[in-house]
């Protein structure tokens, strides 16, 4: 999908001036489209044409749903039957434990997909469309909308400052902050929730629903009060003059719910306080929950090591969640995922800071890679300043942030091992930690 964005991209007929924007600029846009992230070298408001902009919209809805989904959805229109194979390939993209029932949970989530985004678009409609004409305020409702229920965070209106101009208009803000929601908690989880709400008390939610909702919860409140806390003041933010107390609730709550991997912003992130920089590096590293459209390592991986270091410091022998003791695989899934998360953000960072030198500051790499590899998209205003190496290194962070750095990581593992040696143990020994 990338390969085939970037062709079209290149083309003369996406560029808004009729000369092709280059190879690495299409190569950049397309991955970060794929890849949902909303990172950009160029204004894609300006830069491309109505054209461009269409595969733009195509590459983020299809890198939102999946391939996979997107595939199953052909097949179902045309009449072609889904085989084991593919079913099996479903299953793993959707994160599912069973193959009974992959085909229903696949038409839930494009159910799912179109009543999300018609809702964004009719919403949007009522407050674009009076603006910029029924044409052009519908397009805008129909780009954003998708745009923001994949998480992508990409913008057309060609002002280069994302939602600032909205920042303040209810409306456009929790239509967004809505759809943002909605497809960082998961297809899973949504389709649960629609189950819940048709068969009430008959219908338990499962455990991984409750874990993603509480933490959710938990993550949106504290950014919340955190950048009311510490933004309150800024007069470059929430303490700029004019603001009423309602602005300001407005904006801290955009502002938490953002950096879960969608990549709109209506507070220029360059001019939040060195806190507030940090709290939301924190908050696009963990992310959203899986089988949904966001990135990160997903809020499931950070609840887990949470509860596997109150385990060990509490000297028990099990895991348990809400009464549920947790498999050793998925603790040691959680373990490798942050770990080599952690490594590989770090590493790139490092080899950005080499690359730029003193351009740039390190702390700003530091926030464009985790936005990268979170595909996230927010960006404290350094994405056009890149040099073509570090703009290469973007793309590696956010294909490896888009597929899993675990994925990733068994691929090559895979490729590596040369020979089974699963079955050789080696005597124990035990070394010295802390």
């Amino acid at each position: 999908m990338i390969v085939i964005g970037t062709i079209l991209l290149c083309l003369p007929a996406a560029s808004s001036t009729g000369e092709s924007v280059g190879f690495l600029s299409a190569f950049f846009s397309a991955t970060s489209a794929v890849c949902v992230t909303g990172l950009s070298v160029l204004e894609i408001g300006t830069a491309f044409s109505l054209f461009g902009q269409m595969v733009m919209l195509i590459l983020i809805q299809l890198g939102g749903i999946g391939f996979m989904t997107a595939t199953s959805m052909v097949y179902m229109l045309i009449g072609r039957r889904i085989t084991l194979k593919d079913r099996i390939v479903i299953k793993d993209s959707l994160g599912e434990t069973h193959l009974q029932g992959v085909v229903r949970m696949t038409r839930s989530v494009l159910i799912v997909t179109a009543a999300a985004e018609a809702a964004g678009i009719l919403l949007l409609s009522l407050r674009f469309i009076p603006e910029y004409g029924a044409a052009r305020g519908f397009y805008y409702s129909v780009f954003h909308s998708i745009s923001s229920f994949c998480n992508a965070g990409f913008d057309v209106f060609g002002l280069g400052n994302s939602l600032v101009s909205y920042a303040y208009d209810p409306l456009v803000t929790i239509t967004i902050m809505s759809l943002i929601t909605v497809g960082g908690l998961g297809f899973f989880v949504v389709v649960e929730l629609y189950r819940k709400t048709l068969l009430g008390h008959k219908y338990h939610l499962k455990l991984h629903t409750k874990i993603v909702l509480i933490t959710s919860g938990v993550l949106v409140l504290a950014g919340f009060l955190f950048f009311l806390a510490f933004e309150w003041n800024n007069p470059r933010t929430l303490g700029a003059e004019g603001l009423s107390t309602g602005d300001k609730v407005l904006g801290a709550m955009f502002q938490s719910v953002t950096p879960r991997t969608a990549g709109y912003a209506t507070i220029p992130q360059g001019d939040l306080m060195p806190a507030s920089k940090i709290a939301t590096t924190a908050l696009m590293f963990i992310g959203a929950s899986p089988s949904g459209t966001g990135g990160g390592i997903k809020t499931t991986t950070a609840v887990m090591l949470l509860f596997l270091v109150a385990t060990i410091v509490t000297g028990k022998k099990d895991t348990v969640v809400m009464k549920r003791r947790m498999s050793k695989d998925v603790m040691m899934r959680a373990i490798t995922i942050a770990t080599i998360a952690f490594v590989f953000v770090g590493f790139i960072t490092m080899l950005l800071c080499i690359v730029e030198q003193s351009h740039l500051a390190a702390s700003d790499l530091l926030f464009e890679t985790v936005s990268a590899f979170a595909t996230v998209g927010l960006s404290t205003g350094i994405t056009h300043a890149l040099s073509p190496m570090s703009q290469i290194l973007i793309i590696i962070t956010m294909f490896a942030g888009r597929v899993g750095v675990f994925t990733v990581s068994m691929a090559v593992a895979k490729r590596m091992s040369k020979q089974d040696v699963s079955n050789i143990r080696y005597p124990e020994e035990r070394v010295m930690i802390g």
